[in-house]
């Protein structure tokens, strides 16, 4: 074949892409009716997103393990005049998640959309990280999502169509210092996507993978912290909370759905998180090097020093603090504390 024959047909290809894209931006797509599942669903950017779709006519599912959390979620989504069903679930339970994807058959019918939400996140310095933490973050960040979609594919590819939206991060693209176990997760669940997404297309399912940057969801207060945890907190939800290096979550939430409806393959989310991707594209070893200079600003533990907290136990004179005051109010909106805990950190009686 010739150069300028390649030339035409490389031309054409991009062309006919662009042309499905907009066909199918201009179509859009009806959450009307739609069946949808979300793990993770019951706080943070998992419940922002049902509110979304909730507001767009969707019935929603939402999965989770604590159930009081749960029950806050499922009235909040209920009282936005939604069909809405709470189910308590660990997703990493292959046998718990196949009974709560049966449920949601039963209570709504096939699950339209299933978007994987769920996960966990541990900060910490290498050297204080131990198996349990790797294992914890693949369970969560693979396992579970692939759980998930063997659960509702034979479905799906009965009825030649469905959507699927992996939350990934990222982390899933760049390995961030001192989030090994989750970027390595993360990673993990990139490719797992990436390959559904050419396999499944033959059968009328669309696989969309999302990697967002920092987020201001309030969700680091449900974080593990390991090494130094004030410190390791301090840095990661001060990141979390500036609006420079992080993106409103509920401008992020409008954006993945706006994703699944085109169809797309991936979307980076935050101008951040897109340029630090770009640049590892094209310069992988520069963004090494400048990631290791990053490196040694962060905490480092006293030597046989290793403590393992939660955010929320994990508090100092930098967080919370006015630095961090979007993330603290947007856990207050995204059911990422209880009750009972913003009334004792008010000082309530």
């Amino acid at each position: 074949m010739s150069e300028k024959k390649l030339i035409r047909l490389l031309a054409s290809g991009v062309a006919l892409w662009l042309g499905v894209r907009a066909y199918r931006t201009l179509r859009g797509y009806d959450w009307k009716g739609k069946n949808i599942l979300i793990t993770g669903g019951s706080r943070g950017l998992g419940l922002i997103l049902a509110r979304e779709l909730v507001q767009r006519g969707a019935a929603v599912a939402i999965c989770a393990r604590d159930s009081a959390e749960l029950e806050r979620a499922e009235n909040d989504l209920s009282s936005r005049g939604g069909r809405v069903i709470g189910i308590p679930c660990d997703v990493t339970a292959q046998p718990e998640v196949e009974a709560m994807i049966d449920e949601v058959h039963r209570r709504f019918g096939p699950i339209d959309v299933l978007i994987n939400n769920a996960g966990v996140i541990t900060a910490g310095p290498v050297t204080g990280m131990n198996l349990s933490d790797y294992r914890e973050a693949m369970e969560a960040h693979f396992w579970a999502p692939l759980y998930t979609i063997q659960a509702v594919l034979p479905e799906m590819r009965r009825r030649h169509t469905g959507r699927i939206v992996n939350i990934s991060s990222i982390g899933g693209k760049i390995s961030v210092p001192h989030l090994l176990p989750y970027s390595a997760s993360k990673f993990a669940l990139v490719g797992l996507s990436q390959g559904l997404r050419a396999e499944l297309a033959q059968d009328g399912i669309t696989v969309t993978t999302i990697c967002p940057g920092l987020m201001r969801t309030g969700s680091p207060r449900q974080g593990t912290f390991q090494g130094d945890p004030e410190a390791e907190y301090a840095w990661f939800s001060i990141s979390d909370a500036l609006p420079l290096f992080s993106i409103n979550a509920e401008r992020a939430a409008r954006a993945i759905i706006y994703a699944c409806e085109r169809g797309d393959a991936e979307v980076i989310l935050s101008a951040p998180a897109k340029c630090a991707a770009a640049v590892h594209g094209l310069f992988p070893g520069l963004m090494a090097d400048v990631l290791g200079l990053v490196n040694r600003f962060l905490p480092h533990a006293p030597e046989g020093h290793s403590e393992r907290r939660r955010g929320k136990d994990s508090t100092s004179a930098w967080s919370p603090s006015w630095i961090t005051q979007l993330n603290e109010q947007a856990a207050e909106r995204n059911n990422e504390i209880a009750h009972s805990e913003q009334s004792a950190e008010r000082g309530a009686p």
